[in-house]
């Protein structure tokens, strides 16, 4: 007589049931809806685009990814909807085990603002960035002769101003002729800072810094209309 086994049956059963509940289960939480969006803002520079902007940035057939099923999330999809915004710099979309949907974004960071026909930041890595509705940046105004295709002797000064704090607290504007030779203008003592081209400019800077630190213990710093690191090893000043 064929005796059968009831523990091979049972567990056979109990393999069905629990592939059934497992694939139920994908099943209805693959159709569920995200609970939430969830911004943030990395960094120190969060000015420039609102939770509301990136609300609106984050529509997937016309709708806000809260209303749309987990399934059909195209999150690289969304990323670049983010990173479309030329405010933000990057961007990472993702799906929290809570439930949530997540969007990391760093935004963009101005260090000079052009100011000449037309209107518009340099950022942090000598890029275009636009203007923004909601905040203005304190970064050096440029003046001048500027062409958006061709920011590189602007970048590099507006990097060295932006990374050392002398002439952060110091310099306002930078101007650029058409011949791209550079000056400075200052927030406190008024003279012009020459600097002419961007050879040596660490010296010339070096050289700047000592002249002040000499004029401002001499009580002279408000004497000079003009102020030249051109010549090497050599600060030339002409008297108003």
């Amino acid at each position: 007589m064929l005796r059968v086994n009831w523990n091979y049956i049972k567990a056979f059963v109990l393999l069905v049931l629990v592939c059934f509940l497992y694939a139920f289960s994908s099943s209805r939480n693959e159709a569920k809806k995200a609970t939430e969006l969830q911004v943030n803002f990395l960094g120190d520079n969060n000015l420039f685009i609102t939770h509301e902007m990136v609300n609106k940035l984050l529509i997937v057939n016309g709708e806000n990814v809260t209303k749309v099923p987990k399934e059909i999330l195209d999150l690289n999809g969304l990323e670049n909807m983010l990173k479309s915004n030329a405010m933000i710099k990057t961007a990472e979309v993702y799906l929290a085990v809570n439930g949530k949907v997540r969007a990391d974004i760093v935004e963009r960071k101005p260090i000079a603002r052009v100011s000449t026909n037309a209107s518009y930041y340099i950022d942090d890595e000598g890029q275009f960035m636009p203007l923004s509705t909601n905040y203005t940046a304190h970064v050096p105004i440029v003046t001048g002769s500027v062409e958006k295709n061709n920011l590189t002797n602007i970048f590099t000064v507006a990097s060295k101003i932006y990374e050392d704090e002398f002439l952060k607290t110091h310099i306002v504007e930078i101007h650029q002729d058409q011949n791209q030779a550079l000056s400075l203008k200052a927030r406190v003592f008024n003279f012009e800072i020459i600097l002419g081209d961007l050879n040596d400019l660490d010296k010339k800077i070096n050289n700047l810094k000592a002249f002040y630190q000499k004029a401002k213990k001499d009580e002279t710093l408000n004497t000079y209309s003009k102020v030249s690191l051109q010549f090497n090893n050599q600060v030339v000043c002409t008297k108003k």
